[in-house]
């Protein structure tokens, strides 16, 4: 069985329930804790519906697993005052909107060659 996810898909994670987990620990340790929407909104990856175009005809789909990871890059750049980033797993480029959580684009290794990037501030390798 594949474990790779629809765009449609990515939207609806297990993450859910580690949002929950950090919605009352935030409810616990503060005195004014983030709303669910401000935790969600703070932790899922979001797909323009370019970006999800783009991955379809491209072919481009990621495992939980993977999503995980470029989350992490992005709390990275986050980390870092980033707000527009290219963000690279293995073969994928991905142009993503930092403040929003919002892969606004995609690219394949075919795509890649001869293409300059413009109007990002900061790079993110994942390996």
């Amino acid at each position: 069985m594949d474990n790779r996810m629809t765009i449609a898909q990515l939207r609806l994670t297990s993450a859910n329930a580690q949002l929950r987990k950090q919605v009352q620990a935030q409810a616990d340790s503060s005195s004014s804790p983030a709303s669910f929407k401000e935790v969600l909104n703070r932790n899922v990856l979001k797909f323009s519906q370019h970006a999800e175009l783009r991955m379809q005809q491209r072919g481009i789909s990621f495992k939980p697993e993977t999503i995980n990871e470029i989350v992490n890059a992005i709390d990275q750049a986050a980390a870092k005052g980033a707000k527009d980033s290219l963000v690279v797993y293995r073969d994928v480029a991905m142009i993503v909107n930092i403040p929003s959580r919002t892969v606004v684009t995609a690219m394949d290794g075919k795509s890649l060659q001869g293409n300059v990037f413009t109007q990002i501030d900061s790079a993110v390798i994942v390996n």
